[in-house]
């Protein structure tokens, strides 16, 4: 009975927690959000549909249905790897829009997947809901639909998570097929140092309480879903605040927070345990001979500089690429620098698997650039609503 009632009384205080938060934001939204006449100003009608060449369901090796949208090359070239792009936590495929369009002009089989939970995919047990279990996933899709030639893995957050986790249960496949992985906005462990852009004291709170709030409101999902149908400006803030660190169109903002807002709260809670003990750092080394790219941004609040250079540490040979002005969701406020990066990627790689560089060669190659969107830059101080200034007062004599 006691337990009973402290679970209600939890569920009432994170309702009016959220109902108070929605109404503290909602006033400070207009106030807070930085560049809102310049993101309307980028424009809102932007179409992210793809037409995929054709779609598939894999079917876990634990049954859960994995929806995956394959695009085939109008011109396919002999010997070409195919790229696979797996989304991040609380993403999904869509995410790659700009990419997978980039890429298919390019000429490349592309393979994009919404993972368990996310997406058009199923959702099983919430204790698979693990790093493991995803890598898992990631192998049945090759299998399936990519079984045999060269492989390109991208994966984004907790995408590269899944490859690594690959990686370490299936080495053979990084030394026969895999020539190319790019790891984006990742880490190999260490989340528990995730600050989100609160300072070490106040990010540590977070992470403390975070996984108790939201494994509280997972079994209140119609209170969450009360405040954001009430909230859409509230998602707008922030995704944008969270995601961000350029201005972005307000089309990307709100595709953004569909996917983020599309995620019920017992997924985001499952997967939770399993991201803070995330720990895949020995398994970097089943990526020696395999061409790497390390790329993140630098105002990055998820997954800092910190954790790629701790990648590039352990790998010495990878490309180590940070984009100026960017936050977590690279592939979609940096679309086309993220995009040629993956190009240069699959290039590097297939020129690799015709003539390998000796190991030594490529353990000393590396190198970290960081990269400014200039193209990005202009485009921001094109659209940017000029200010007019406030007239002096006219006083007659």
């Amino acid at each position: 009975m006691i337990e009973t009632d402290r679970n209600k009384l939890l569920g009432i205080g994170a309702g009016v927690a959220a109902a108070g938060l929605a109404t503290v934001a909602g006033v400070a939204i207009d106030r807070l959000w930085r560049d809102r006449e310049h993101a309307v100003a980028l424009g809102t009608d932007e179409d992210f549909t793809v037409e995929p060449t054709s779609t598939a369901v894999v079917v876990a090796d634990d049954g859960v249905p994995l929806h995956v949208e394959i695009d085939e090359p109008d011109e396919p070239v002999p010997g070409r790897p195919t790229i696979v792009l797996g989304h991040g936590y609380t993403l999904d495929l869509r995410c790659w829009v700009y990419q997978r369009r980039m890429l298919h002009e390019a000429g490349y089989r592309v393979v994009v997947w919404d993972k368990r939970g996310h997406g058009s995919s199923g959702t099983g047990e919430p204790s698979h809901n693990t790093v493991e279990q995803v890598g898992s996933d990631l192998h049945r899709l090759v299998d399936e639909v990519v079984p045999e030639g060269d492989l390109v893995l991208v994966g984004h957050s907790m995408g590269g998570m899944a490859i690594m986790a690959l990686a370490e249960a299936d080495p053979q496949l990084f030394r026969e097929r895999v020539v190319g992985v790019a790891l984006v906005s990742t880490s190999a462990g260490g989340l528990e140092r995730v600050t989100w852009g609160m300072g070490k004291l106040l990010g540590g709170v977070v992470n403390r309480l975070g996984p108790v709030a939201m494994s509280t409101m997972a079994g209140r999902q119609e209170v969450v879903d009360s405040v954001m149908r009430g909230g859409r400006q509230l998602q707008e803030f922030l995704v944008d605040r969270g995601s961000f660190a350029s201005p972005v169109p307000l089309s990307v903002v709100r595709l953004t927070a569909d996917m983020i807002f599309g995620t019920t709260m017992e997924v985001m809670a499952s997967y939770t345990p399993a991201l803070n003990r995330h720990d895949k750092r020995a398994a970097l080394a089943n990526l020696d001979g395999v061409e790497v790219l390390v790329l993140n941004g630098d105002k990055d609040i998820l997954t800092s500089t910190e954790h790629s250079d701790e990648i590039v540490e352990l790998l010495p040979g990878a490309d180590h690429v940070v984009v100026a002005d960017a936050g977590h969701i690279i592939m979609l406020e940096h679309p086309q620098v993220v995009g040629e990066q993956i190009l240069a990627l699959a290039r590097r790689a297939e020129r690799a698997a015709v003539t390998p560089a000796p190991a030594a060669s490529r353990a000393t190659r590396g190198s970290r650039r960081r990269v400014t969107d200039l193209d990005k830059q202009r485009r921001d101080r094109a659209t940017r609503p000029t200010r007019r200034r406030a007239q002096p007062r006219r006083t007659d004599a």
